[in-house]
């Protein structure tokens, strides 16, 4: 009952907000058509697109990496939903694959550094120096948190 009531609440508000702006248009329409070839990257491909309501007819090509040209044509309606035929044209070149070459290296040898064993130094220790007090004028030297006094 709630789920009926929001899908209510919710085709209106979206009938409101279609009849406030006044852009809808009841049939559609609408055409392009672009292409691209580059030699340099050697992209190349080409779409084209026409609209006539609720219906879409359009097509696309491009080639692919082995130099065949894939072309796919496509029709969208309300009845019979998306559909699309995709054709393969020429002739795909199989390269054979390459054998694989695994470079061997030889083995290098391995030098251990000679350290020479060398008698223990004896140490006598460290004493250090005296400390010697510190001494200030102000009263926090001799009580560094200083107590506070309230009256």
């Amino acid at each position: 009952c709630l789920c009926a009531l929001l899908m209510i609440v919710a085709v209106t508000r979206a009938t409101v907000l279609l009849t406030k702006d006044g852009e809808y248009e009841d049939h559609p329409q609408y055409q392009y058509e672009y292409s691209v070839s580059d030699p340099v990257t050697g992209d190349s491909k080409s779409q084209r697109e026409s609209r006539d309501g609720d219906i879409v007819r359009g097509s696309y090509s491009l080639v692919d990496p082995d130099g065949s040209v894939r072309t796919v044509t496509y029709t969208a309606d309300p009845v019979n939903g998306f559909n699309a035929v995709v054709e393969k044209n020429g002739v795909s070149t199989a390269y054979p694959a390459s054998p694989v070459v695994r470079a061997v290296v030889a083995p290098v040898p391995v030098r251990t550094p000679v350290v020479p064993v060398l008698p223990r130094y004896t140490y006598p220790g460290y004493t250090g120096y005296r400390q010697t007090p510190y001494y200030s004028g102000s009263p926090f030297a001799r009580n560094p948190f200083g107590a506070v006094n309230y009256v």
